[in-house]
């Protein structure tokens, strides 16, 4: 079972990253906006999942945690790996043949946010990939020691302590060039942690009426802002909008439906935004030197390669190999 408001929520990440990437000069910063989104969101999801089976077993099954991770996250992205594979073959047109070895191994371990680079530009965005996996790898145990001290409220706090502290010696490292920080991991890791308070905290949260198009008007204002090449777009713009992105979380976690087209088309970008965000990007670079309008054509291809995904691969293998479990994937 999906919720639709969760769906929403990432059809409108998703669209702010596609709007990007096809008008960057008017919407400079709506690709930081969205993917930090996705960092909240997935902070969120991920921490409601793991106090579910905390609840109820009073321990974390790392093993079918991670294998429930592969399972959602992996066919997608072979179906990405195979068409950049098979573009660079005949076509090549990044001119980055040579790399494609390393594209491939980088893009299959979930380390593209790693210094030693990630080969080709066509597979640059699967940094946020890696980052998120990387969140995977220390939060479950974290929140399971908490969990079992009853010290869930500490482990945040230290948590978002500690990732703010390895954001600023991040920064400090890289003083003269902070936009080399964009992809690193130290950089977004407090997103996630945000998320994953506003998960544990959002039953006792009430907010007043105007907080939702308050937070919406502050997404769509740092949309519009170049964010990147900044110091503090790590230090306070990426904590701001998870914590917009918190808001939005709150408030629309228990929509199980939505009415009007515009809404339901958002909840149906939602639902593809994984395999749309895999291919948006690559369409783009692989464009952008042949039409003037390489972004909105990139962007219709896009829907269709991340309906193709959905449908012909992604849903039919969740259905096949994944036994019921919570929405929240």
């Amino acid at each position: 079972m999906r919720i639709a408001g969760l769906d929403l929520l990432r059809g409108v990440a998703i669209g702010l990253v596609m709007l990007r990437h096809a008008f960057p000069s008017l919407f400079a910063g709506a690709g930081v906006v969205g993917v930090v989104m996705f960092f909240a969101l997935s902070g969120f999801l991920i921490t409601g999942v793991l106090l579910g089976e905390l609840e109820r077993e009073h321990r974390v099954d790392l093993g079918r945690f991670y294998r429930r991770r592969a399972r959602r996250l992996v066919p997608a992205l072979l179906l990405l790996v195979a068409g950049v594979v098979a573009v660079t073959l005949l076509l090549d047109p990044l001119g980055d043949r040579d790399q494609l070895g390393k594209t491939v191994l980088v893009a299959l371990t979930w380390t593209g946010n790693l210094p030693f680079g990630h080969a080709s530009d066509a597979t640059f965005h699967l940094w946020t990939l890696a980052t998120e996996e990387q969140f995977y790898l220390v939060w479950p145990a974290v929140l399971a020691l908490a969990f079992a001290r009853r010290r869930v409220g500490v482990a945040l706090a230290v948590t978002a302590a500690a990732c703010l502290l390895a954001c600023v010696l991040t920064l400090l490292w890289l003083a003269e060039s902070p936009d080399l920080a964009y992809a690193l991991p130290t950089s977004w890791a407090v997103c996630f942690v945000i998320g994953a308070a506003t998960r544990v905290y959002a039953d006792r949260l009430v907010l007043p009426g105007w907080s939702v198009p308050v937070a919406l008007a502050g997404l769509a204002l740092l949309s519009v802002v170049p964010l990147r090449g900044h110091a503090l777009t790590y230090l306070a713009g990426g904590p701001a909008i998870a914590v917009l992105t918190a808001v939005l979380l709150v408030s629309w976690r228990t929509w199980t439906t939505v009415s009007g087209p515009a809404l339901t088309a958002l909840v149906w970008l939602g639902t593809v935004s994984y395999a749309a965000y895999l291919w948006n990007y690559p369409l783009t670079l692989w464009l952008r030197p042949h039409l003037d309008l390489a972004g909105p054509v990139a962007a219709v291809l896009t829907l269709a390669m991340a309906a193709v995904s959905w449908y012909a691969v992604e849903r039919p293998w969740q259905e096949r190999r994944l036994p019921a479990v919570v929405a929240a994937t």
